[in-house]
């Protein structure tokens, strides 16, 4: 019996509604709750405000989070960690740690007799070239190689800065101008002309989101963020919908 969940933007390291380490916490009661349920345990980006892997340095904190993730793991749950544009360095030590399967592009799989793909949701649909440039820049070899030279505090200083002046600016805040603006519904509807999906999983948005694609029976979901919404979604085997926990804003975007 299948019982999926998926989450992302958790961005741990910042301050939402509440602190990191209560929004940590939070987290950490979630995964306790639905610990006796899961099967498959979607991350899809952004869990970290920012992650960056040397050979023998990781960023500190985060322990209640990766053990609890860690004790999962060990139970059987398949685990699977999808890179997003905040954390987009993360390498092997987490595969190695926590046994998770690692994603850095769009992930196809067919669980029940449903087909999902998943994936964080940034530089994906149209426009934003910008953004699109820059992280190409950033998965560059030559520029992860030349980041590594740096001293782990200065490089930590200056990625958390900038972590911090995206996240400020992001393309989600104030900017929702409809189904035909929303750059990952134009996404959906462009991978549906190439074959069928039933569900388009993804992050970024910091909206929850529920949106019937022109296909029948496809839909894309938007996972919101746990800065603000504390939300995600669980798929039963038969269908897939969002939820929330220990929430103050339960609000779900049809459209």
């Amino acid at each position: 019996m299948i019982r999926a969940y998926f989450a992302s933007d958790f961005h741990l390291g910042a301050d939402g509604v509440v602190t990191s380490r209560e929004r940590e916490l939070q987290i950490c009661r979630w995964l306790d709750q639905i610990a006796g349920d899961v099967t498959h345990l979607f991350l899809v980006g952004d869990i970290f405000d920012f992650w960056y892997e040397y050979r023998s340095v990781v960023p500190r904190g985060h322990t209640r989070i990766l053990g609890t993730l860690a004790r999962l793991a060990d139970d059987g749950v398949e685990l699977h960690l999808f890179t997003g544009n905040h954390d987009l360095w993360m390498k092997g030590y987490l595969v190695d740690e926590l046994g998770a399967k690692l994603h850095s592009q769009p992930y196809r799989l067919q669980l029940a007799d449903k087909q999902f793909e998943i994936g964080h949701g940034d530089g994906l649909g149209p426009g934003d070239h910008g953004y699109k440039r820059l992280k190409r820049l950033f998965s560059s070899p030559i520029a992860q190689w030349m980041f590594s030279r740096l001293h782990p505090n200065l490089a930590f200083a200056m990625a958390r800065f900038w972590s911090k002046k995206s996240r400020l600016n992001a393309p989600y805040k104030d900017r929702f101008t409809g189904k035909e603006g929303e750059w990952l519904v134009q996404y959906c509807e462009d991978s549906l002309s190439q074959r069928h999906t039933d569900y388009f999983v993804f992050g970024h948005r910091h909206i929850p989101i529920h949106c019937p694609l022109s296909a029948e029976d496809s839909t894309y979901i938007n996972l919101g963020d746990w800065l603000r919404y504390n939300s995600y979604a669980l798929f039963d085997g038969l269908e897939l919908s969002i939820r929330f926990f220990e929430s103050q804003h339960e609000e779900v975007l049809n459209l």
